[in-house]
């Protein structure tokens, strides 16, 4: 493929007569024995059409056309993805957890907006990346279009996607509260980030997103970890987004790449990799380690808003705090003493002053931290300042069916060293949910690429130690930092811990802020 003075595609190709079925104004410039020279327009639905019919290295025009707006420039893989989705007006986009794919995505929509194609954009997304993620991007990148969040009551959303913002970021949960009128909305490219949300055909999430969509309505599909748990998730995917590339049952694609071995037990076929593959094209793939240009280190924020119980226990927490602040001095450990009360409030469990542990619906919480590590192919830290906390968050992991294990200052050193060794060497276990102070020295944890901070610290020497225990030699991965944070505590926290500031001096200074 070459292209010439930016305007024309030079290809070679023995199926000449497949290039003049979808392009009939191609020219054949030379023939040599079976192989034909062809020249085509190089614009966009030129270059779409070619990528239908799976010809290999299309260059899309937006190398050509598109400015590459933002706060920074893209790096090759983004490019390279943004490419791949605007020839594919349904596709698959496979990039791990931390490569950018969300900038990419927001550069190829731009793009395509520019130049007429679509008009309105639609982001499904999980509720913790809502804003962190899309509208950040958003802003970084495409700061010149209109964007709204469509959360909250249904008036609220009905009034976002009525506005005619030019993207709307709405959690999954919210487009079966308003369908009618995200229907009636214009869209006409739907993302849906971590889509595998919608690998069963059988659930009304997935059934309301069919009756949105036409044959007409770009789709695509982000998820680093595709049919993670089975080869037959790949069936909801493909049926949504390409489902001339599925049968439509699902039995019968079960049968195609599983077998029964007892009655309650299917296992893949040796083939079933190669049949997912097939199932889900077009598509692109990048791992972290294939970018050559990314940190060694990403750091994600995720957003896990504050449930209305903790928000109501929080600001009477921070009332009381204002109270004493006026009839004493507040010193370094007192105010430290505050602020982790403050904490344990937004991971879900306080202690009171009679010693009695209160229990708070953490669920925005504990779904942040399970999409996390289902995005993650690797195994994940998960790093809990409170001890409480930790039981809370090792149960619910368990009803997910995800393996963890769990170390905090209770557990003794022989079996603390066991465990640190069955996670760095044993299959059966991907998350180790762990006290940060239990492994600020001296571990090594680099069976793990992805580290989630469930809340922050307020020692940076803590932070920085417990991050080192996935960073050190032999770790063999770019690695992924991720902070859960949900109340004005947490954010300000993350900042001065990212920093590398000497947080206990700060901590004055932050009670100060958190209390007015």
């Amino acid at each position: 493929m070459q292209v010439v003075e930016d305007k024309t595609l030079v290809l070679r190709t023995r199926n000449p007569d497949k290039i003049k079925q979808r392009i009939p104004k191609s020219k054949t410039l030379d023939i040599t024995e079976d192989v034909h020279t062809m020249s085509v327009n190089w614009d966009l639905a030129t270059a779409q059409r070619l990528a239908a019919l799976r010809m290999k290295n299309i260059p899309s025009p937006i190398t050509r056309d598109y400015n590459w707006g933002g706060v920074f420039p893209p790096m090759e893989h983004q490019k390279t993805t943004a490419e791949f989705l605007t020839l594919n007006p349904r596709s698959f986009c496979f990039n791990e957890q931390g490569t950018g794919k969300t900038a990419a995505c927001v550069w190829a929509s731009d793009y395509l907006m520019s130049q007429g194609y679509i008009n309105r954009v639609l982001i499904v997304c999980p509720l913790s990346i809502m804003q962190s993620a899309w509208q950040t991007d958003l802003f970084q990148f495409a700061v010149h279009r209109s964007v709204g969040i469509a959360y909250g009551s249904r008036e609220k959303r009905i009034d976002i996607i009525k506005e005619n913002y030019e993207y709307v970021i709405i959690n999954y949960d919210g487009v079966n509260v308003v369908q009618d009128e995200i229907k009636a909305g214009g869209f006409d490219l739907v993302i849906i980030d971590e889509a595998n949300a919608y690998k069963t055909a059988t659930t009304k999430r997935w059934k309301t997103m069919a009756k949105l969509i036409n044959a007409n309505t770009w789709m695509w599909m982000l998820t680093g970890t595709p049919a993670a748990q089975s080869p037959v998730d790949a069936h909801g995917l493909a049926k949504l987004c390409v489902p001339h590339n599925v049968a439509r049952s699902k039995t019968t694609y079960r049968d195609l790449v599983m077998y029964q071995v007892s009655r309650f037990k299917w296992i893949p076929r040796p083939n079933a990799l190669d049949i997912v593959f097939k199932t889900l094209q077009p598509a692109i793939r990048f791992t972290k380690e294939e970018c050559l240009d990314l940190p060694d280190i990403v750091y994600i924020e995720r957003e896990a808003p504050l449930t209305k119980q903790q928000e109501h226990y929080y600001k009477e927490v921070r009332t009381e705090f204002l109270m004493l602040a006026e009839d004493e001095i507040v010193t370094s450990a007192n105010a430290a003493v505050n602020i982790n009360k403050l904490l344990q409030i937004s991971c879900g469990a306080v202690y009171a002053n009679s010693g009695a542990t209160v229990e708070f619906d953490v669920s925005n919480r504990l779904n942040a931290v399970k999409e996390v590590v289902d995005e993650s192919i690797a195994k994940v830290l998960i790093f809990v300042p409170f001890r409480h906390t930790i039981d809370l968050l090792d149960d619910y992991l368990s009803n997910q069916g995800i393996t963890a294990e769990c170390i905090t200052g209770d557990v003794n050193l022989p079996k603390r060293t066991d465990i640190f060794k069955r996670f760095q060497t044993n299959d059966d276990t991907k998350v180790l949910i762990i006290q940060p102070q239990a492994a600020a020295h001296g571990v090594t944890l680099t069976a793990a690429s992805t580290v989630i901070w469930y809340a922050p610290v307020t020692s940076t020497e803590t932070y920085l130690q417990a991050n080192a225990r996935i960073n050190r030699k032999g770790q063999t991965n770019k690695m992924t930092v991720v902070h859960i944070q949900g109340s004005p505590v947490e954010r300000r926290l993350y900042k001065l811990l990212s920093g590398k500031l000497a947080t206990h001096t700060q901590l004055l200074d932050l009670y100060n802020e958190v209390i007015k």
